[in-house]
């Protein structure tokens, strides 16, 4: 019995930190989708490409290496946003789509976190979540962020691209960033690490327990 935990929502809401806690909690797991994009948008910038070409896009999403998730050139905010603009692409989402099911079906569980995990990758998912936070909150937590990796961006300059972020995942025509219908909504605005952590296992866990009781009926 595969059990998976869908963790979408906004960038820097805070839901990549709380979709690790639950993989260690549970010991599932764990997938950033947004790494794969990411890893697409790097590849395409090393081969002399534009972000906003679908060919170039979808060429790089066709050669993209998983085990480069630890590379940290793709945390950089040029990265981010290249990331963004080539995740409108239906060929890359297409061409990314099928290793994201494949890492759903590992046991005993696994945990992705991502934009469209709970409607489009695994609309079945055991537990959905959609994690969000007002867009001055989460412009600190990613200046914060990008000060770990060495970034100089500013807040006024992360805050705007946020917004303009926020407006392309959820106005793209495939796969627009959304709740599912039966996903539970999490508010970190005002809530730290622990406490967003605390109100996601509360969500999680009665379905995780309750799937175990049918099957075990």
């Amino acid at each position: 019995m595969s059990i998976v935990i869908a963790v979408d929502g906004s960038a820097a809401s805070g839901k990549g930190t709380l979709a690790k806690r639950l993989a260690v909690h549970f010991g599932f797991h764990h997938l950033d989708s947004g790494s794969l994009y990411r890893l697409v948008a790097l590849g395409v910038l090393e081969a002399g490409g534009n972000p906003n070409s679908e060919s170039d896009a979808i060429k790089a999403a066709r050669a993209v290496d998983p085990a480069k998730t630890a590379d940290p050139r793709i945390r950089s905010a040029e990265i981010g946003k290249a990331a963004s603009l080539v995740s409108v692409f239906p060929g890359v989402r297409s061409a990314l789509l099928a290793y994201q099911r494949n890492f759903s079906r590992q046991e005993p569980g696994a945990v992705i976190d991502g934009r469209d995990i709970g409607t489009v990758v695994c609309p079945d998912a055991t537990a959905k979540l959609f994690v969000d936070a007002s867009p001055e909150v989460r412009a600190r937590r990613r200046w914060r962020e990008l000060k770990s990796y060495g970034g100089a961006s500013d807040e006024a300059t992360i805050l705007r691209e946020l917004k303009e972020r926020d407006e392309r995942d959820t106005k793209r025509a495939i796969s627009p960033q959304k709740p599912a219908p039966d996903a539970d909504l999490l508010d970190t605005t005002h809530l730290d690490i622990d406490a967003a952590f605390a109100a996601a296992l509360a969500l999680v866990q009665p379905k995780i327990e309750a799937l175990g009781a049918r099957h075990r009926g």
